[in-house]
């Protein structure tokens, strides 16, 4: 975790917020001061930290914490007045969204930065697991479609197509995958 957006309005929180990501070794660490800039700023840019230091000028945070979390990998942190917080954490909650009471002691935020990391490394093995399923799933479908193709214009059984994949891939020293693309390259 290296990228952080700081969505606050407030000069001394900022600072606040900035150095305390610097020593927790935060490398690239992008400010804004509403809702609407942090929206545009998430379009373009991918972050692995979003701290939200509410109420801002033109919405309360919530429902930008809310959307940050929905549509984003991010970890979101949302820092509320201490009178509003389990009301408010009671709504963001479902959605993975850390609540932090203001005033925010150093421990608290650190606390709240350490839970932040680990949710942030599930997700990536998440990630990286659903790509990699993802990948061998767009294999097995070239694969399924070579066999369908090898079955319409050669009448071949589906158990002789296969055996044909995987003939072939031995013979040439090439994965199944390749060879399949080379069937629906051809017949397709």
């Amino acid at each position: 975790m290296d990228k952080a957006l700081i969505v606050c309005d407030a000069p001394k929180g900022i600072e606040f917020f900035r150095d305390f990501l610097m020593q927790n070794d935060y490398k690239e660490i992008t400010v804004v001061d509403s809702g609407e800039e942090a929206r545009r700023m998430l379009v373009d840019k991918d972050f692995d930290l979003c701290l939200i230091n509410a109420p801002l000028r033109k919405e309360s945070g919530e429902q930008l914490s809310i959307d940050i979390a929905e549509k984003n990998i991010c970890q979101v942190i949302l820092f509320v007045k201490a009178e509003y917080s389990e009301e408010i954490m009671d709504r963001v909650e479902d959605y993975g969204v850390i609540t932090v009471s203001k005033p925010i002691s150093r421990q608290m935020f650190w606390s709240a930065l350490k839970l932040a990391r680990v949710a942030q490394r599930r997700i990536t093995m998440a990630q990286k697991e659903n790509a990699k399923l993802q990948k061998k799933l767009d294999s097995l479908k070239t694969v399924s479609r070579a066999k369908c193709l090898l079955i319409s214009y050669c009448g071949m059984s589906e158990e002789d197509a296969h055996k044909y994949i995987e003939r072939q891939a031995m013979d040439k020293r090439m994965s199944r995958l390749e060879i399949a693309q080379d069937i629906v390259r051809t017949y397709g």
